[in-house]
């Protein structure tokens, strides 16, 4: 897709004729894919130059691998078998909680505060079975292109201050500059960013009691709410942004948050500028693992990146079916 000269962050945040800081109506092609559309066709091709290895990356855990989820709103699903004989067998998913392990949040996640949902569709077509806004948008023409990984545990780690996720740190986006400085590469128009912290796999091998206090503390290691964040990722206009983290932000939110005033619902989260107003997806608790030690292996950061979630009209969520092609 072509996209006109599009405004800074820092001229979006001056808008009056939509909510402050919002791309909304910016997209005149597929406008409910929001920041998604970023990654076109051109895109597309480029990424798939980048296949020369010929290796595959699963970027999803297992649907049941946070269990209990972070969330205490969610839980992990059940799995039953049935049988119409002895000769055949069929799978149910009891609790199925599409947001519990690795996924992707949709632009019905959250709302503008005072404003609405992205682009303004109006609350009585949130529902289930209406396609406005739905997450199916993202299935019928799925998030692909270049996933580029940013790896601040490894950054942290070689400079000797390694993150102590028991506590939660709060991340800047100066560590996404000085990551891709030290990686020798940088952001272009639609990509898929991946940022490598640690944080899910370092959950989910500490010790049950430190996950139990963490959990009941809702304690997250991830980026400090800032409009310096929304801002950078507007102006590298990428098409999704996921990490290996539980909110992509920060929890507790930090006291310095941005949006103390325009997000009271959630104390000053982050989630509505990302979400409601910029129209970013969303990826959280993503598997990056593996992936990164094969970056810092071959010093080659970037893979043909492809996102499929589940095809549910009408979906807030889903979780990401996300892989990594190198």
């Amino acid at each position: 897709m072509a996209l006109p000269t599009l405004p800074t962050y820092r001229q979006l945040t001056r808008r009056t004729d939509a909510p402050p800081g919002s791309s909304w109506h910016v997209f005149a092609d597929q406008p409910e894919r929001g920041m998604a559309n970023f990654a076109g066709p051109q895109q597309i091709r480029r990424a798939a130059a980048r296949v020369t290895d010929g290796h595959a990356f699963n970027l999803d855990y297992p649907l049941d691998a946070f269990d209990p989820p972070m969330s205490k709103a969610r839980g992990v699903p059940h799995h039953r078998m049935t049988a119409k004989h002895e000769q055949a067998r069929d799978d149910v998913l009891d609790n199925f909680h599409l947001q519990a392990s690795t996924q992707v949040d949709g632009l019905r996640h959250r709302r503008a505060s005072g404003h609405g949902f992205y682009n303004g569709v109006p609350d009585d077509e949130i529902t289930p079975g209406s396609p406005r806004l739905g997450v199916q948008l993202w299935a019928q023409t799925p998030l692909a292109g270049r996933g580029i990984l940013i790896d601040i545990e490894g950054l942290l780690r070689d400079r000797g201050t390694p993150l102590d996720h028991a506590d939660g740190p709060a991340l800047t986006t100066e560590l996404l500059d000085e990551a891709l400085a030290a990686q020798g590469c940088r952001v272009e128009t639609g990509d898929l960013v991946l940022v490598h912290t640690g944080w899910a796999a370092w959950y989910l091998t500490t010790t049950p009691d430190v996950r139990a206090e963490v959990r009941a503390q809702r304690r997250a290691t991830g980026f400090a709410q800032s409009r310096a964040f929304a801002a950078w990722c507007w102006d590298h206009r990428i098409a999704l942004l996921a990490t290996d983290t539980f909110a992509v932000e920060v929890l507790p939110v930090v006291d310095t948050s941005d949006f103390r005033h325009t997000a009271p619902e959630d104390d000053g989260m982050m989630h509505q500028e990302l979400i409601a107003k910029l129209g970013l997806p969303l990826g959280e608790l993503w598997h990056l693992h593996a992936l990164a030690l094969d970056c810092r292996a071959t010093g080659r950061w970037d893979s043909l990146l492809t996102v499929k979630p589940l095809n549910l009209t009408g979906g807030v969520g889903s979780p990401a079916n996300a892989t990594a092609l190198r």
